[in-house]
């Protein structure tokens, strides 16, 4: 997360905010929950249809009499129909119909209480009849016991159902077999704490029946909701938050990072900006916090500690501003993507993903990055739309203390899919290039460190693919020599980036043997396996730069810098530090952006924006491992790979994860 932190640590209190553990208010549960539905809700479309999670919803709503289009709709909203069978979320929440245990929320504030960090300028207003779907009542409504409902998926879901007909019928309306006649129950069974998030959850939902879902679940079920466009949704549309820069249909509140003078004329926690006019913003960072939120919205108001632009609620995606876009925040630990960034970090720990990372704060974090996309003409590609653990170390010396965050249990596949701009195979088998490409639920790749140091972590879906240096599972892992200055190898350790990829990069294919693919990587070859029917890569299209023919090696940075004359009188050049890689004729790298160089001048403080210095050295951005780097354009010649004739491959190639 943060820029000062120490290594391995996304906050500069990671280590101390681990213990912060402070019980998340099931009454506002979900009260955020804003998609962007941009595309059919489907993934694995050419899977059979499993029975048996399907015929759960179906019995089920026959026996309350609900439909089954709003029960699926519902589940789909609440957890993706995944069940992760007796491991509760943030707020207590079980199984497909995310039932909330009320006694594992004893701190919550009233439940018709808007959020507590809402603030005072937030346009929220307050449900009074609002409830968490409760565990306890759904026990008591189908005559289960309540451990039932934690671990069986056949009773949460009967529950769930149970819960929607019981609040049909409280509001005094039929048990309709029309879906649209239900608006009213889907947007109270979340118990959202406001109006404007839960008529917001609703339209969703309505969004998800019309157009149909299919995916399969964390237990390998596969699922199908026929889509039923006749549905017409009644949405009310929430009122536009006067203070904050977000979507209109979002629910957002203000809690400023403060910019005051901390002495010997430095001033925190945020550096004044006229960006895009002085600076344009060609990044956004997703970090996560390693922490609770009610510890980070303190640290934010701390002059002394790093500073982010937006903070994402995990219970509900409730999303807080704090510094204006057009300001700098120091969250990524590097200056130059600092300038050039906005900074969104999402509550919870990188290694408990089924806690913390919730459809709710997925889908509320992609349609602000959407906004901001558009807003600030912000390519939807993986060198714009990074992470924490994605950003290129300014210097040598800095490698070994960049982040992870939010590591490889972040569901890259299904947040582009989010942001409408899923990632897929656009050229064939063998292209050269390739994007890499795992189906999150099946692809479970070795872990440790998730419990204690080299403890193996439970299985789960993930977007990293590991890396090795011959095409063979008992070859060794590629090391970073960045990273590890001292000859330590590479680990499966969960915060160890040293031999990995992750899904949404692309690189340029080095060669291929059997199943597997070797790609260029930090200066060398790197092979992982590439299955043809379950593929971890998919053909890819774009631009690659390569050495210029006269040039055996040329360099590589982590920030683009003006050349020397470009700097005025008074403003010190910044010393160029090489990375300690190298890039050697007849390699390639992928490129999805070309820069100027530039350099934000902070030699001295106020209010006034720091002088940004612009020359007229271009670069060239490039995946160059895991993270970013740049090399001068006058080094480099540009190879373009056109899509082939045939088409795109395997099942992750034909359709995109959702």
């Amino acid at each position: 997360m943060s820029e000062r932190a120490a290594p391995r640590v996304p906050g500069a209190l990671r280590g101390r905010r681990r213990i912060l553990w402070l019980t998340a208010s099931a009454a506002l549960l979900m009260s955020l929950l804003v998609p962007l539905l941009s595309g059919p809700a489907d993934d694995d479309g050419d899977a059979a249809d499993d029975p048996r999670l399907q015929d759960v919803f179906t019995a089920a709503a026959h026996e309350y009499r609900v439909p089954r289009s709003v029960l699926m709709g519902v589940s789909y909203l609440q957890s993706r129909w995944d069940s992760h069978p007796g491991s509760p979320s943030v707020v207590g929440g079980y199984g497909p119909m995310h039932l909330v245990d009320a006694r594992q929320d004893r701190t919550a504030p009233h439940r018709g209480s808007a959020s507590p960090f809402a603030g005072p300028q937030a346009s929220r207003k307050a449900n009074a009849s609002a409830q968490p779907a409760n565990l306890q009542l759904a026990a008591r409504l189908i005559g289960a016991p309540e451990e039932r409902l934690r671990t069986d998926t056949e009773a949460n879901v009967r529950g769930g159902a149970a819960l929607l007909a019981a609040t049909q019928r409280q509001l005094g309306k039929p048990l309709s077999a029309d879906p649209a006649d239900w608006w009213e129950a889907v947007a109270r069974f979340p118990g959202t704490g406001d109006t404007a998030s839960a008529q917001t959850y609703a339209k969703d939902v309505f969004a998800v029946i019309r157009r149909g879902a299919r995916r399969t679940t964390d237990a390998g079920q596969h699922v199908t909701l026929p889509a039923n466009p006749g549905v017409v949704p009644r949405p009310q549309g929430p009122q536009r938050p006067k203070d904050v820069e977000c979507p209109e249909e979002v629910s957002c509140s203000w809690l400023k990072a403060p910019y005051v003078e901390i002495g010997d004329d430095a001033y925190g926690n945020y550096d004044p900006a006229d960006r895009p006019r002085d600076q344009k913003i060609d990044y956004i960072v997703i970090h996560d916090t390693e922490a609770r939120l009610p510890s980070m919205l303190k640290t934010i108001q701390e002059p002394t500690e790093p500073s982010w632009h937006y903070s994402v609620r995990s219970s509900d995606g409730h999303i807080t501003q704090h510094i204006r876009t057009k300001d700098a925040a120091r969250h990524s630990g590097s200056q130059f993507v600092n300038a050039r960034s906005i900074g969104i970090e999402h509550e919870g720990f990188l290694t408990q993903p089924d806690t913390w990372y919730t459809e709710q704060m997925y889908r509320a974090s992609a349609r602000l990055v959407r906004y901001l996309a558009k807003k600030y003409d912000i390519p939807l590609d993986r060198q714009h739309i990074f992470g924490h653990d994605n950003v290129p170390s300014p210097t040598a010396s800095t490698i070994p203390h960049m982040h992870d965050d939010p590591g490889p249990f972040w569901n890259w596949r299904h947040y582009f899919d989010l942001l409408g701009a899923p990632l897929r195979a656009t050229a064939g088998r063998d292209s050269a290039m390739v994007t890499v490409l795992p189906d999150y639920a099946t692809h479970k790749p070795p872990f440790t460190g998730c419990t204690g140091d080299g403890v193996p972590c439970k299985p789960h879906g993930s977007s990293a693919v590991r890396l090795y240096t011959e095409p063979k599972e008992d070859a060794s892992l590629i090391q970073d020599p960045g990273r590890r200055p001292d000859g330590e190898e590479s680990t499966e350790d969960v915060n160890d980036l040293g031999s990995r990829v992750s899904a949404g990069q692309t690189f340029a294919v080095a060669g291929r043997s059997g199943e597997w693919t070797a790609i260029w990587y930090q200066g060398r070859k790197a092979w992982f396996k590439n299955p043809r029917l379950h593929p971890t890569a998919v053909g890819a299209t774009g631009r690659m730069v390569t050495p210029k023919d006269d040039l055996s090696e040329v360099t590589v940075y982590g920030r683009a810098l003006p050349e020397e004359d470009a700097y005025p009188d008074g403003v010190s050049a910044p010393t160029e530090s090489p990375l300690p890689y190298s890039f050697l004729a007849g390699q390639r790298y992928v490129t999805q952006g070309r820069l100027v160089g530039s350099h934000v001048d902070k030699s001295s403080s106020g209010d006034s924006p720091n002088q940004v210095v612009t020359g007229e050295e271009e670069y060239y951005q490039i995946q160059f491992g895991h993270r970013l780097a740049y090399v001068r354009a006058s080094d480099v010649d540009v190879v373009s790979e056109p899509a082939t004739a045939g088409p795109p491959s395997g099942p992750a190639a034909r359709r995109p994860s959702r």
